[in-house]
Formats: C-alpha cells, structure tokens, sequence
C-alpha cells in the first residue's frame, strides 16, 4: 500500500502536468496530488461518469446547464472585452474563458494569486503563444450570473 507516502517513481508513468495544473503547494511538496496517482482521465471509464450525469439530470437537463454555463462565459467574454485593461486571448467556444491583463505575465501571476487567496474564486493559468493567460471556466451546477459577475468585479478590484 502506499498510504501516508507518496512512492518515488511511482506516479511518474502516469504524469501528466500541463500548465494549467502547476501549483505552488504541489511543485514544493507541500500537498499530494493525487490526479497522477490513477489511469488518465482520458480513459475508458470517462463514459460511466457521463452516464451518472445523464441519468441525474437527463438530457435536457444537461442540455440546459451546458447552455446556461456557455452563457454566462460569454457574458464574462464581453466584461473583458469592455475593459481598457484586460484582452481576450482566444474566442471561447463552450465555458471556458482565456484573458488576461495587459501589464504582462508577472502581473497576472500576481493577480491569480491574490484573486485565489480570497477564496471566493479560483482560477488556473497556462502559457499561449510564450504568455500566462488566466482560465475562467464556469461549470458548477448551482453558478449562476451573480457569481460570475462578483468574480468579474474581484478581479477588477484585485488588479
């Protein structure tokens, strides 16, 4: 068994570490992390946790968060787009939105970290084109328009 620590080698046949998922607790040893600790996500058994969703929600309820999530992401595209300080990196096609600020990458670092420190809000970065670009990603059952506008407005404040 492997509990209590985490093996040498082990997790490395199964690491996969995007920018995106880079952390400081995890890069210093602080947290395990165990995504790595299993067969990738990828992989078959991804159909079984889509069929528990379908059969919780049905299809149109499904339907309608998708549509109610890729809404309000483009709500959240035209809040950027409205700000002198921040740029859309890529047009968002579902719930996912890439922004950023245009001071630069230290910057938004900066501002991701004091966005999460708040806890009222988390958000991950990644590199495109050589730059740190922050991800909004909304997704939760019960996100509603509000929240999405409180995050919008915490940025703001914290930038």
């Amino acid at each position: 068994m492997f509990l209590g620590s985490q093996p040498a080698g082990f997790n490395q046949h199964f690491s996969i570490l995007p920018e995106y998922l880079r952390n400081k607790a995890t890069e210093s040893g602080e947290v395990f992390d165990y995504r790595d600790w299993h067969v990738q996500l990828g992989r078959r058994f991804r159909s079984l946790k889509l069929w528990f969703v379908i059969r919780h929600y049905g299809v149109e309820g499904l339907q309608f968060h998708i549509r109610k999530h890729v809404e309000m992401a483009q709500n959240f595209k035209n809040w950027v787009l409205e700000s002198k300080d921040f740029e859309l990196f890529v047009e968002p096609p579902f719930n996912l939105v890439c922004f950023r600020h245009k001071t630069g990458d230290d910057f938004n670092m900066k501002l991701m970290n004091a966005v999460n420190q708040t806890g009222k809000a988390f958000f991950t970065h990644t590199k495109l084109n050589g730059q740190v670009v922050l991800r909004m990603s909304i997704g939760q059952t019960h996100t509603e328009e509000k929240h999405a506008k409180a995050t919008w407005d915490l940025i703001q404040e914290k930038s």
